[in-house]
C-alpha cells in the first residue's frame, strides 16, 4: 500500500487548507482501504507525532480537541481518498501533515507528510 499525500503550503491565520491523500498498491487496495481505518496526523520539529483526525470504516470520526469544529475527515472509497478539510487555521497548526492507514490486521501504512504553514 502507498499512500501519497499532498495539498499542504502557506497560508494566513484565519484560511482554510484542505489535504488529499492518495491510496495505491496491489489488486487488493479496494477491499483493503475500504475496510481500514484512516488518520490524520501531524508532528512538528522536536515533537512527537500527534493524531488530529480518524474516520473509521463505518463513516464515524473522532478529532483532537485542539482541532474540533475546524477541521473534517472525509474518505472516498471508491476513489480510495481521504481528505482533511481544515478551517479556521492558526499559527499552531503548523506542522508536517501525514496521512495513516489502518488495517484490521498486519500493518498500518503512512504518507511521506506534507507540509502545512499558517502565518499570523
Amino acid at each position: 500500500v502507498q499512500l501519497q499525500a499532498s495539498g499542504g503550503g502557506l497560508v494566513q491565520a484565519g484560511g482554510s487548507l484542505r489535504l488529499s491523500c492518495a491510496a495505491s498498491g496491489g489488486a487488493a487496495i479496494g477491499n483493503i482501504f475500504r475496510l481500514s481505518a484512516l488518520r490524520w496526523y501531524r508532528q512538528v520539529p522536536r515533537e512527537q507525532r500527534e493524531l488530529v483526525a480518524g474516520i473509521d470504516s463505518g463513516g464515524s470520526t473522532t478529532y483532537a480537541g485542539s482541532v474540533q469544529d475546524r477541521f473534517t475527515i472525509s474518505r472516498d472509497n471508491d476513489r480510495r481518498m481521504v481528505y482533511l478539510q481544515m478551517n479556521s487555521l492558526k499559527p499552531e497548526d503548523t506542522a508536517v501533515y501525514y496521512c495513516n492507514l489502518v488495517r484490521l490486521t498486519g500493518p498500518s501504512y503512512w504518507g511521506q507528510g506534507t507540509q502545512v504553514t499558517v502565518s499570523s
